[in-house]
């Protein structure tokens, strides 16, 4: 086991709504087809003004708050995200600075799109079991909006914006990292792409005209390929663990479509009233999904210390990860 704990969460979503409705003026499109084919009823959009990394700092406050730390204690900052500020710096420098965490502490940014949350709960756990690191701020946000195609029926409805952040800390309980499975096949990447803005695609007038700095989904494809490792690995996380879908207190997975999720508590074993869902109203936020999702349950009291929690998460890259957790 890990032992670390987490004794901060926070979220934060931007105050713009965009509902079915809204989209039904927008595209050919409707609230029925939406809801049906996802789960999902409205998200929530970044201003013109926001950027990822305002999200991510106030969601990060509230950790703070709960945590009972200030951003002087922080000795690490993550962020998860596929919609940084800049390309560099990475949007965790400009989270430090908003923050006020001290300048000599290392601060970088994940890159795992949907999966994000869990490569960089992995990555804490390693780093708080090895001493790199005592209190880490770990944050997931996005504003997909602004990568979003509005002219794409078959995307636009199913992106929203928003953080989720986590103070993680070596355990004094008996809280922990039970167990954990990550991966990723880039041989399958471009079924899921943001083609152009790197050096691959450099930006030029064309690609601008052609939209191909927006996210860019082969919908099936994805949607198979999802299925098929979130229940994998939902499974063989809980194996490794010792555990059953019985056990499970509390499962948050990534929310990216209700059918998704519906399949994958079916397969390990755990009961939709033992779900975390959030997509009605968050849409897919990427990375910030689990994080909004877990911060939620503690707030509403269903997640409680010496739960059992499971998380689990598939994106682009392709890239997946679960995660089984003594809270």
């Amino acid at each position: 086991m890990f032992d670390i704990k987490i004794t901060g969460t926070g979220s934060y979503l931007p105050k713009k709504v965009l509902t079915n409705f809204d989209l039904e003026k927008m595209v050919d499109t409707s609230d029925e087809w939406i809801t049906t084919r996802t789960g999902i009823k409205e998200r929530h959009i970044a201003s013109e003004d926001e950027a990822t990394s305002d999200l991510a700092s106030k969601a990060a406050e509230e950790a703070f708050e709960m945590a009972g730390v200030s951003a002087r204690d922080i000795d690490a900052v993550m962020v998860a995200t596929i919609t940084p500020d800049t390309l560099f710096p990475a949007t965790a420098c400009w989270v430090q600075k908003k923050l006020g965490v001290k300048p000599v502490v290392p601060a970088f940014d994940i890159s795992a799109a949907c999966s994000g949350y869990l490569y960089g709960l992995i990555l804490s756990a390693g780093m708080i079991k090895t001493g790199v690191a005592s209190k880490i701020l770990l944050c997931a946000s996005e504003t997909l909006s602004k990568i979003t195609n509005w002219d794409d029926r078959s995307t636009c409805v199913l992106f929203g914006d928003g953080a989720g952040c986590a103070v993680i800390e070596k355990s004094d309980c008996d809280s922990g990292l039970l167990s954990y499975v990550w991966g990723a096949d880039g041989k399958l990447g471009k079924l899921l792409i943001q083609e152009a803005g790197g050096s691959r695609m450099p930006a030029t007038k064309e690609t601008v005209d052609k939209k191909l700095h927006t996210v860019s989904m082969q919908g099936n494809e994805v949607y198979k390929h999802a299925v098929t490792k979130m229940k994998k690995a939902a499974i063989e996380s809980l194996k490794k663990a010792n555990l059953t879908g019985e056990d499970v207190d509390v499962y948050v997975p990534h929310q990216a479509n209700i059918r998704i999720i519906e399949a994958t508590i079916k397969r390990a074993g755990i009961p939709m009233d033992k779900t975390v869902v959030t997509i009605d109203k968050t849409g897919n936020m990427s990375a910030a999904t689990i994080p909004v999702g877990i911060d939620w349950a503690v707030r509403d009291g269903r997640l409680n210390r010496g739960d059992i929690l499971l998380s689990t998460a598939f994106g682009g890259g392709f890239t997946w990860g679960a995660a089984v957790l003594r809270w």
